[in-house]
């Protein structure tokens, strides 16, 4: 039940703005940003899932591409052993492959960015769509883009959309929203900063990331929260 709030300006001079929140189960590792698969993926930074050896969010700086992904439910009769882990196809998507087909992997949501271009990726185990995005501040969790059924984006994203996103740290207003999030009730499901285990999910907010990206360049920062679903205050420190 990750989320991500992505913002498409009007002018392709001006960076993709996003910033992405990961939910997950604390048990499962990962290692943070990083340059993690110098072998298979040269030159890609991301977030490695440890276990499986993918990326939940991954980036080529020098091809202007940036993927993360985000889980949805899926109505797949598919038995488990005929599927594989998501993670795989964040990296295939920065090396410029996006899914085709049917997938044979669970429901997920994969935002592709591509110098100025923004699409989605949708999909529910039986059909895969993918929705190229317009300018302007979009809000993705386990539903559709800018879904009023996902309560935290009915609540949120007017905020988001009225919030200003440039400069050099343009990522601040964006966090001082996310902190409002927060302090809501664990429970409450208009909340950013997610205990989801309140919704019969093992699964807490764990990090955070943050990306300038145009043609040619990916400016990605992380910081890990205090403790699994507990807010405070981060230092988005550049990849590396």
């Amino acid at each position: 039940m990750c989320t991500v709030i992505i913002r498409i300006p009007n002018s392709a001079a001006e960076p993709v703005r996003l910033i992405a929140i990961r939910d997950e189960d604390p048990a499962r590792a990962w290692l943070p940003l990083g340059a993690s698969w110098p072998d298979t993926h040269p030159g890609v930074v991301g977030v490695r899932d440890t276990r499986a050896g993918g990326a939940w969010l991954a980036a080529d700086p020098a091809r202007g591409r940036l993927a993360v992904l985000l889980n949805r439910a899926d109505r797949s009769t598919r038995p488990e052993s005929e599927l594989v882990s998501r993670g795989g196809i964040v990296l295939s998507s920065v090396a410029g492959e996006s899914p085709s087909g049917e997938p044979a992997t669970h429901g997920f949501n994969l935002v592709e960015v591509d110098g100025s271009r923004v699409s989605v990726s949708m999909w529910d185990g039986e059909a895969l769509r993918t929705e190229a995005l317009e300018p302007g501040t979009h809000m993705l969790a386990h539903d559709d883009v800018d879904d009023p059924r996902t309560a935290r984006i009915a609540r949120w994203l007017p905020d988001f959309r009225e919030a200003p996103a440039e400069g050099g740290a343009w990522w601040v207003p964006w966090l001082q929203i996310i902190e409002r999030s927060a302090e809501l009730p664990h429970d409450d499901d208009r909340t950013i900063v997610r205990d989801n285990r309140a919704f019969g999910y093992p699964t807490l907010s764990l990090l955070v990331c943050a990306a300038a990206v145009s043609p040619g360049a990916v400016d990605l920062r992380y910081a890990e929260l205090p403790a699994p679903g507990q807010w405070g205050a981060l230092d988005l420190a550049p990849g590396r």
